[in-house]
């Protein structure tokens, strides 16, 4: 600080003081108080001017220090001073100093009409008013006078419960009593119309106790403070805090808006309307440039009246809007938009009569519209209507509209993010899910899958594969994760299974199989060397209605449980086995004989697992809600759904599949064993004739003759006995199978025609519906499916090769 001050008056005593102790500034006020000139005394050390300087003893000093000192005068005499010492730091390159000064003319008479202590209470700024030991007003000033709306004189006596006449009056003088009685400040904020103005302010009332010379309470002080800005600027900020919070607790696009609708009631509006444009209109996605008509339709609103009955518009439906509606106005504008003159708000409701009428019936006398803007998208519009509060919309209003409608936006934009997202894995999992289960002979089935309540979609899957001889695959799966991906890689896993099974292997080998292209996957999805992580576990089960004898193995899966017709249902012991990914550890298959009329719940952990309970008590629940009576299947599935899940759906996505066995009564199937004499061919077709006569099924002879013919012949020529032929048969298919103990599988060609032969594989396949070839211990089996609703079978062949194969056969026959 520079000793030079250009405020230097003779009504002050100041001086200077360098650290070193030197006099460096010296001013009127200084020389009239010791009669030193500023020649005599700067330059030279401070203690010349002490009575005594020894007695001046060094010691540390605080920045701000005072006291009575005792100086020596020019004329040789001391003088008492009452001084104030100020240390300055060293600051921009100059050097510490203490400022010492004493004030001069302030302990001087004062005038008992003095203007200036007569208007320290009245003119004074600050609200003030003064109650004597009866709480009546005794004394207030001008600023509580405009406060009050009422003159002095006329209220001066008056107990402020009197004055006031509102409840906050009452509890004001509640604590004034309380101040007078224990004679400790109180504070207390309230809410009141300044003067009998139309709206009311924040107050801060600060209530002090009036003492007299003894100490003695004598009345009680008050002032007022005028806190509407802070208070109002803590209400926005409350707001925002509190819309941040309220605002986007879920992902779904309707909730989220109208969580921005109820946050702004009542503090920033009376109603609130949230429109968003309609992705039907604009491909999906918000439109780049918006050109009116804007088609919105209504996702939420909320008002300060039960039941919103101001609304125009319902949620759900959409509406179109012109040019110079409020939505369009600033949608266009892409800002918000605030109109309160009554000129003004009537041009803009001028185009939708029901809304002019509605806004005169309710007195909306002030409108905000406020474009939802999230990351360069404009997703629709928020309006806040103002009938109830009396404040119309200021810029300020306008600014934390924006500010909260741009949180809300950003969660809006996410949610519709998510439910797209979640919408194409639905509509890929139900792709890639059987749409109905096929009809078997072997079983009877009912499925049920239910995404997950908040991850969405995941990998589980569940099948029932037709397979050869009446026999049915029954699996169930679940691939790591949620969403697309994961539907995808369940897609290309059950793809694979339905391949997998068509050639026949067994659960154990096809398990094997699935194991290695999920290793491929991993490796694919993987990158810098790296493996993904792509896994998933599989159950994978065979029935044979025939032997009523059903294999199954199961990858990591949870097992089975198995409900007998006569029995409680329990789980199936069967040998875990790894997780398909891990790679190079086995399967193991178990054999169950199932009584007809057995169900056989598959499902994926989802169904079993959750927060409150184990695996455990899962299972348990699941094999009691399994034994309940239920008229049917699809009965059963919704039973258990509603007994294991929780009412806000699963965690996880759950798969389930229910399968009631059937047995094929003995007299369906008929069996023979084949000599390996190709001369014995015509007596087995003759066998074969009488057998379907007996079963009523004459008309398919002709084209079993030539299928059996066909089989067996190939059997006893390059297969290797013992050889058996086996017909099966049910309401709707005629199948055929011929057994050998030889490995090799024969493939269909297409003979040349100097081929003496190589014609009777495609002379099966043309019959049949289905014909192929699977692997057993034993060695293989050739099958052909016959349909028995299927009239003429033969009709489709040439007539000269149909009436050919019918002498043939008649020869046959004669031989």
């Amino acid at each position: 600080m520079s000793p030079d001050y250009p405020f230097d008056d003779a009504a002050t005593a100041r001086a200077v003081i360098s650290d070193d102790g030197t006099l460096t500034g010296w001013n009127a006020g200084a020389q009239r108080l010791l009669g030193w000139t500023a020649a005599d005394v700067v330059g030279r050390p401070a203690t010349r001017l002490l009575a005594d300087p020894d007695g001046v003893s060094p010691r540390p000093a605080p920045p701000r220090d005072h006291g009575t000192v005792t100086l020596r005068h020019r004329d040789g005499r001391t003088v008492e001073v009452w001084v104030l010492a100020h240390h300055l730091r060293p600051h921009d390159g100059e050097p510490g100093h203490w400022l010492v000064v004493t004030p001069l003319d302030a302990s001087g008479p004062r005038s008992p009409d003095d203007p200036l202590d007569a208007a320290a209470l009245v003119q004074s700024p600050c609200a003030l008013a003064l109650f004597d030991e009866r709480l009546r007003l005794h004394r207030m000033n001008d600023a509580m006078v405009e406060l009050v709306g009422l003159p002095e004189e006329q209220v001066r006596g008056l107990r402020l419960a009197e004055i006031g006449g509102i409840p906050q009056s009452d509890d004001l003088e509640r604590r004034l009593a309380q101040v007078l009685t224990t004679g400790r400040s109180l504070d207390a904020q309230t809410r009141l119309r300044a003067g009998g103005g139309d709206r009311p302010r924040a107050w801060l009332a600060r209530m002090a106790p009036v003492t007299d010379a003894e100490g003695r309470v004598r009345g009680v002080c008050v002032t007022a403070h005028d806190l509407s800005d802070q208070y109002l600027s803590r209400e926005r900020l409350q707001l925002v805090n509190e819309a941040s919070v309220r605002i986007g607790t879920t992902l779904d696009v309707s909730r989220t808006a109208q969580e921005l609708a109820t946050v702004c009631v009542p503090l920033l509006a009376d109603f609130v309307s949230v429109d968003l444009l309609d992705p039907d209109q604009y491909g999906g996605e918000p439109p780049v440039r918006l050109v009116p008509p804007v088609v919105l339709r209504r996702a939420a609103h909320h008002s300060v009246n039960p039941g919103s009955p101001g609304a125009v518009t319902m949620p759900g439906d959409a509406e179109e809007y012109p040019a110079p509606s409020p939505q369009a106005a600033a949608l266009l504008a892409g800002q918000a938009i605030v109109v309160s003159a009554p000129g003004d708000l009537e041009r803009w409701l001028s185009w939708d009569e029901r809304r002019h009428r509605l806004f005169q019936q309710y007195g909306v006398h002030s409108t905000m519209a406020v474009p939802l803007q999230a990351r360069g998208s404009t997703l629709g519009v928020a309006l806040f209507h103002r009938f109830r509060h009396p404040d119309p919309y200021t810029e300020d209003d306008a600014l934390l509209a924006e500010e909260i409608t741009a949180r809300a936006a950003v969660c809006i934009d996410n949610a519709r993010r998510y439910s797209r997202e979640r919408e194409t894995a639905l509509a890929l999992q139900r792709s890639l899910l059987p749409r109905s289960l096929p009809r078997s002979a072997a079983v009877s089935a009912a499925s049920r899958y239910l995404p997950a309540a908040r991850s969405g979609v995941g990998g589980d899957w569940f099948d029932v594969i037709p397979l050869s001889g009446l026999r049915v695959a029954l699996v169930v799966g679940d691939v790591v994760g949620h969403g697309v991906q994961a539907s995808a890689t369940m897609g290309r896993l059950r793809t694979a299974v339905r391949t997998l099974a068509d050639i026949d292997l067994p659960p154990d080998e096809l398990l094997t199989h699935l194991d290695d292209l999920v290793l491929r996957l991993s490796e694919e999805a993987g990158g810098e060397g790296s493996p993904g992580e792509v896994g998933a576990t599989c159950l994978y089960a065979v029935y044979d209605p025939v032997s009523r004898r059903c294999t199954m193995a199961r990858a990591g899966h949870p097992p089975p449980v198995l409900l007998p017709p006569d029995g409680p249902a329990r789980r199936v012991n069967l040998p875990s086995g790894p997780p398909l990914g891990v790679g190079g550890l086995p399967f193991e298959c178990t054999e169950l004989d199932l009584v007809e009329g057995s169900v056989l719940a598959f499902y994926t952990d989802g169904l079993i697992e959750s927060r409150e309970r184990d695996g455990d008590a899962g299972h348990r629940m699941l094999c009691d809600a399994l034994e309940a009576d239920a008229a049917s299947l699809d009965e059963a599935c919704d039973h258990i759904l509603h007994t294991l899940l929780p009412p806000g759906g699963a965690a996880d996505d759950v798969a389930l599949l229910l399968a009631r066995t059937q047995g094929l009564p003995s007299a369906q199937v008929a069996t023979w064993d084949i000599p390996a004499d190709p001369s014995l061919v015509a007596p087995i077709r003759k066998q074969v004739v009488d057998q379907l006569a007996a079963w009523s099924l004459s008309d398919t002879t002709f084209t079993a003759e030539l299928v059996v013919s066909e089989l067996v012949t190939n059997a006893i020529r390059y297969g290797a006995p013992p050889i058996r032929l086996r017909l099966i048969h049910d309401d709707t298919t005629l199948i055929c199978e011929v057994s050998d103990t030889n490995h090799s599988a024969p493939h269909l060609r297409r003979a040349k025609t100097w081929d003496e032969g190589g014609r009777g594989l495609l002379l099966v396949a043309q019959l049949t519906q289905r014909w192929g070839s699977r692997h057993t211990t034993e060695g293989k089996t050739i099958w052909a499916e016959l349909g028995l609703l299927e009239e003429g079978l033969a009709e489709g062949l040439p007539a000269g090769l149909a009436e050919g194969l019918a002498d043939g056969l008649a020869e046959g026959s004669a031989e």
